[in-house]
């Protein structure tokens, strides 16, 4: 039986058909190489392309570089490119090879064709390879003087990245001096804006240890040098336009008819087709007014028109970018755009990120005779599918309700939010109106009258139920069902995830009790029993603070907790005005993209959580610590999947806690009781059971909220940490750490409570190390910010080498510490586990 047909695969230019593939090219460059044939070209384009596409996909093709060179002996630029490409790739990798192109590149330097002079050129400077610096410095200088505008373009860039290999070098050779000549003598626009790209990068570099350099730095920003620029603007590209706008901007004129010559001569550059240089000549004209109000203002006027038809053309991307400085712009001024509101308007078609950024502007620039126009466009958007801006709408009403006088129409608008039948409508409508009835008491009638309607079942999002437990508690007497509606609210207290609720929930108790005290009273004694034994540390410390107000003077503590309120003025901005400034002083840069200083996305403190992964399989630590120093902490980029915690607390298992146990309540003093809780001793009460509570007749104001608490005794001492001792002077390598870490399994588990003055300790994660390294606890990588913090300890035992790794992630909002041990020697691990724990415990305390 004959064998089957072996099966032919066509080759591919990305897909090679065997491992002799390589082999075969290198053969067939070798054979074009000489020839002088006709279409000897097209057969080396093919080989070119093939050998091009190897190296894309990742195949190693250094094997063909001498054929490669071997071919670029032609006049086709196509193939001039190829091989340029090719060359510049490999040599960057293997600087051996890259002798061998030297000669090449230099011949081709002095072609007769300007296009192969500058790509030969940009291949040489693009080698990067400092033992061939010396080669650079001839082909810079003939291309500097180059007949050829090309040339000379590629050769000033190619002067900054000789600067970059060898500083020295391209200041020996006088470099510097030469593209100053160009810059102010040469033709051609694009050369002079690459001088100045380059003059400006090495200056700056140079001016820290040359007086020189220093010198030349400052005659760039010199009246003649500016004015030689501006007056030849309209000759350079758009990019070099803004080159030198940003140089202008930082030209400080002698008189204001210097700032008037500047402006007049750049007036035509707002009506400029292109966004980056209309940004840029506004960024210039408002800091030149800056310290002339009048005119300040007289340029807002001017800018407007750029800036709206800018928003109004281009893609969603453009829009947004422009729309940022028109927003900032807004936010200083927004009277001055109060009549161009229609401009704001949301378009059906825009992405969300441009609708929210216009919502917040139809917030700023109302007033009393746009708002009825805009809050009707804004109840609108409240129906929008979009549900995300839906929301945002109903806040922009809100925030337009706090800052007008006259706010009939908006607050029957918000009312009539509350009785749409959509649950996010009617969360957030909750939320604005408490925050309305804050500011405007006379509304409460009107107000509580619809609320008075909403199931509190119907509301299930946590700020919106906070709102309508605040309402009810505030205005206890106006909504009679209210008693009714906190008891069951307290019924479920252990199905409420939320501690912002039940916080909420035990001062709406507190308040609704000095009103209607019959009505509420077995309601709050359930709502203290379940907050003292709640284990969240700020619900059970506010239970426990009005259980013993309570005890203490009942009249004593309606006057703490509810006080005759005084209207809320002015709602605190969330934006200091310091940030703002620096965000204009950024204007036309990403920082007003993002709403925020650069320092805050640069720095490297402000950049946010830590560079870890799970298992720590991508763990970046830096050099190991020496003794009596702390590693200094590792940050992350934010999108590190592990560092990504929720800032709202991790709630798990609900239970009573025996937090209270290290806790001793005041002695009740019988003679300081008010006169309702008197007339209320007189009920008879029905002890709520609560589990672990027992009761006690001795105490009148436990008898009068059911509650039956035991004596609580004095807390106990502290006990010694176990006689575990560690190395002081311990030092780990931070290699050791990481394959140590994906060895070991996890010997312990645990959940640790921080105290509040660790939380309040802990705004950087520097001062916890230096507290752990006191207790001879090493941290070799760290990271993170508010609220949540990661850490990576390490340990040794002071008699062995025996080592305890450590990973504690705090989340300051919960005040919890979640912690993984591993050790060499697990038997251990509980006794520094209490020895960890009793170290935590102390941070933050005198």
């Amino acid at each position: 039986m004959a064998p089957p047909a072996q099966s032919h695969r066509s080759s591919s230019p990305s897909q090679p058909s065997g491992k002799g593939e390589v082999s075969d090219l290198k053969s067939q460059l070798r054979q074009l190489a000489g020839s002088r044939a006709p279409g000897v070209d097209d057969s080396k384009r093919d080989l070119f392309k093939k050998v091009i596409s190897y190296m894309t996909i990742g195949i190693d093709v250094s094997a063909v570089f001498g054929e490669m060179v071997m071919c670029s002996a032609t006049s086709d630029i196509v193939l001039k490119k190829m091989c340029y490409l090719y060359v510049g790739n490999y040599a960057k990798v293997n600087p051996d090879l890259a002798l061998l192109t030297i000669n090449f590149l230099q011949r081709d330097c002095k072609d007769a064709d300007p296009m192969i002079r500058g790509l030969a050129l940009r291949s040489l400077c693009s080698l990067r390879v400092a033992n061939l610096v010396e080669y650079l410095v001839g082909p810079l200088g003939s291309g500097l003087k180059d007949n050829s505008s090309y040339v000379r373009i590629v050769a000033v860039m190619g002067v900054l990245k000789l600067y970059h290999i060898s500083a020295s070098t391209c200041v020996d050779a006088d470099f510097p001096q030469t593209l100053k000549h160009l810059m102010l003598n040469d033709s051609d626009t694009q050369v002079v804006a690459n001088c100045l790209t380059a003059l400006q990068e090495i200056w700056s570099a140079e001016a820290s240890t040359s007086e020189e350099a220093s010198r030349e730095r400052e005659a760039l920003l010199s009246k003649p040098v500016v004015y030689y620029f501006l007056n030849r603007i309209r000759e350079f590209s758009e990019w070099a336009q803004c080159l030198v706008l940003d140089l202008a901007a930082k030209y400080v004129p002698s008189d204001n008819n210097e700032i008037f010559d500047i402006m007049n001569l750049l007036e035509d550059r707002l009506q400029h087709a292109n966004g980056a240089v209309v940004l840029a000549t506004i960024k210039l004209f408002l800091q030149l007014t800056l310290s002339m109000a009048d005119v300040h203002q007289q340029v807002y006027e001017r800018i407007k028109a750029p800036l709206l038809t800018l928003v109004s053309s281009g893609s969603p991307e453009q829009s947004y970018a422009v729309l940022s400085h028109l927003h900032l712009l807004v936010m200083r001024a927004p009277y001055i755009f109060s009549s161009d509101y229609k401009h704001f308007y949301c378009q059906y078609n825009e992405p969300s990120y441009v609708k929210k950024l216009k919502l917040e502007m139809l917030t700023a620039v109302a007033n009393e005779s746009n708002t009825y126009e805009i809050v009707t466009e804004l109840c609108e958007y409240a129906a929008n599918v979009d549900i995300p801006i839906a929301r945002e709408s109903i806040r922009a009403v809100g925030k337009i309700a706090l800052q007008q006088y006259d706010v009939n129409a908006i607050v029957d608008r918000l009312l009539q939010f509350l009785e749409m039948e959509k649950d996010y409508v009617t969360a957030e409508a909750l939320v604005l109106v408490k925050d309305l009835l804050r500011k405007y008491p006379q509304w409460s009638q009107d107000c509580i009258a619809v609320v008075g309607n909403i199931s509190s079942k119907n509301v299930q999002e946590p700020k919106a139920k906070a709102a309508l437990i605040w309402m009810l508690g505030e205005y206890s007497q106006e909504m009679h069902d209210a008693p009714y509606i906190l008891e069951s609210l307290i019924e479920n207290w252990d199905e409420e995830h939320s501690a912002e609720v039940r916080l909420h929930l035990l001062t709406a108790v507190m308040k609704c009790f000095f009103k209607r005290p019959p009505e509420t009273q077995n309601a709050l004694g359930a709502a203290l029993a379940a907050g003292l034994a709640d284990f969240h540390q700020d619900v059970h410390d506010r239970a426990l603070f009005y259980y013993r107000v309570l005890q203490h003077n009942v009249s004593v503590a309606e006057r703490v907790v509810n006080p005759p309120k005084q209207a809320v003025s002015v709602f605190a901005d969330t934006q200091s005005s310091e940030i703002k400034d620096r965000i204009f002083d950024e204007f036309n840069s990403l920082s007003v993209v993002y709403q925020k200083p650069s320092y805050m996305f640069t720095d490297k403190e402000h950049r946010g959580p830590f560079e870890f992964s799970d298992e720590l399989g991508n763990l970046s630590i830096g050099a190991e610590s020496a003794a009596g120093t702390v590693v200094p902490a590792h940050r992350v980029e934010a999108n590190d999947k592990d560092l990504l915690l929720s800032t709202s607390e991790k709630e798990e298992i609900r239970g009573p806690s025996n937090n209270g146990s290290a806790y001793s309540a005041p002695s009740y003093d019988g003679s300081a009781i008010s006169a309702a809780s008197q007339a209320l001793s007189e009920l008879t009460i029905l002890n709520p059971s609560v589990p672990g509570l027992t009761p006690q007749s001795s105490l009148a104001i436990d008898d009068l909220l059911g509650l039956g608490l035991p004596e609580i005794p004095s807390p106990a001492p502290a006990p010694s940490p176990p006689l575990l001792k560690l190395n002081s002077k311990a030092v780990l390598d931070p290699g050791t750490f990481q394959q140590k870490w994906r060895q070991l399994p996890i010997s312990l588990s645990q959940e640790y409570s921080v105290s509040p003055q660790g939380v309040a300790a802990l705004t950087t994660s520097e001062a916890l190390l230096r507290h752990m390294q006191g207790h001879s606890i090493h941290c070799i990588a760290s990271g993170g910010q508010s609220p949540n913090f990661k850490f990576f300890f390490f340990a040794q035992k002071a008699e062995e080498l025996s080592t305890f790794l450590v990973e504690c992630i705090i989340n300051t909002s919960s005040a919890k510490a979640q912690i993984k041990i591993k050790a060499d020697d697990q038997s251990a691990s509980q006794a520094f586990s209490a020895l960890f724990q009793s170290a935590l415990s102390k941070f933050g305390v005198p």
